[in-house]
């Protein structure tokens, strides 16, 4: 998708809007100055404890920004107001660790 909005000087409220709104699809490396830009994991529960401890192990390379409550889109401490089912450009979804999709929101 070729990305005509420059969205570099925004703050990262105004990134993840334009993001929320399909208006934003790029990479988000280097936006948001002053801000830390973090992957996201999301699991089903009987995994999620043994990745917390994995990160805790290593915080080096999978630092641990925040942890929601199960099925909670909200991350309050880090991005209050942001919606982690669709502030991400695009999202990789994979079964049996095989990509089987790459939507831009995870709403349903």
């Amino acid at each position: 998708m070729e990305q005509k909005l420059d969205v570099r000087g925004m703050d990262a409220r105004e990134v993840r809007a334009r993001i929320r709104e399909n208006e934003y699809a790029g990479p988000t490396g280097g936006l948001a100055a002053g801000f830390a830009q973090a992957n996201l994991v999301v699991l089903p529960g009987e995994y999620a404890f043994d990745f917390l401890k994995f990160c805790v192990r290593n915080p080096k390379p999978c630092p641990v920004l925040e942890v929601t409550e199960v099925g909670s889109p909200e991350t309050p401490v880090t991005a209050p107001g942001a919606d982690l089912r669709t502030d991400v450009p695009k999202y990789r979804v994979y079964e049996n660790g095989e990509l089987v999709e790459e939507p831009t929101d995870i709403v349903d």
